[in-house]
């Protein structure tokens, strides 16, 4: 091991770059996520943040480079278990509009058969209890709950198969601001009780601040800025991350 390297690294991205056509979109990037950390990401539309999370995963592929979860290489893994394991939650929730909030909690646990009706009866009322939602929704449907109970629901599915990895692709987005706060919140007890390691994609900076343990500021498929919220308030490094502070 690379003596620079962080050894309880659950994520890392070693000189990776992806291009769509003659767009770049990542450019030698390298990266390392230490286990139990968030890390909020932010920057221009087009930056590579939503990339980035997405090769994290396996479903977009790096030109060169590679990236490792839990120490193994992606490319000589198995995909459907790696991706089993990493909860997902993105903006629009992606429910299935014909399933119960149970059916849509149990999705990922019901593929692999890991759980009996008891246990999953079980396991959804912990579930719903953990993201602030009562049991009685466990039988209603996506079109029944408001967009803040559809985020929650979502961030339960995403726990579903108790990953150590949590991919956040700017999960509040679509909710007002009061929600949101209340959202906000309720990641931060989580990430604490449960010692999750989240990487939270987001388009505001206020939000990015309040969440990270450290903030990662991309432009055009370069790290820009990676320290504390405290550190890169207190030193920008650039114009762009100067600017960016003070619009907000």
């Amino acid at each position: 091991m690379n003596k620079e390297q962080t050894p309880d690294a659950i994520v890392r991205f070693e000189r990776v770059s992806l291009s769509y056509g003659e767009n770049q979109v990542l450019k030698d990037f390298s990266l390392e996520v230490p286990r139990g950390q968030c890390l909020t990401i932010i920057g221009s539309s087009g930056c590579g943040k939503t990339t980035m999370l997405k090769m994290i995963n396996g479903l977009l592929t790096p030109d060169t480079g590679r990236i490792l979860v839990d120490g193994q290489d992606i490319s000589q893994t198995d995909l459907t278990r790696l991706r089993r394991g990493i909860g997902y939650a993105i903006q629009n929730v992606g429910l299935f509009p014909h399933m119960t909030v149970r059916q849509n909690i149990a999705y990922v646990p019901s593929l692999s058969k890991q759980w009996d009706k008891e246990t999953e009866r079980r396991q959804v009322a912990e579930l719903l209890k953990t993201v602030g939602l009562e049991e009685a929704m466990a039988d209603r449907y996506p079109s029944e709950l408001s967009g803040g109970q559809k985020q929650r629901v979502g961030i339960a599915r995403a726990l579903a198969a108790k990953p150590s990895l949590m991919l956040m692709d700017e999960p509040f987005g679509a909710v007002d601001s009061i929600t949101r706060k209340g959202l906000q919140k309720e990641l931060k007890r989580l990430h604490k009780e449960l010692g999750l390691t989240i990487l939270f994609v987001t388009h505001d900076i206020r939000e990015a601040m309040a969440l990270g343990d450290r903030i990662l500021i991309m432009e055009a498929g370069k790290i820009l800025r990676l320290d504390s919220p405290e550190a890169v308030k207190a030193d920008p490094g650039s114009e762009f991350v100067a600017r960016l502070l003070d619009e907000n």
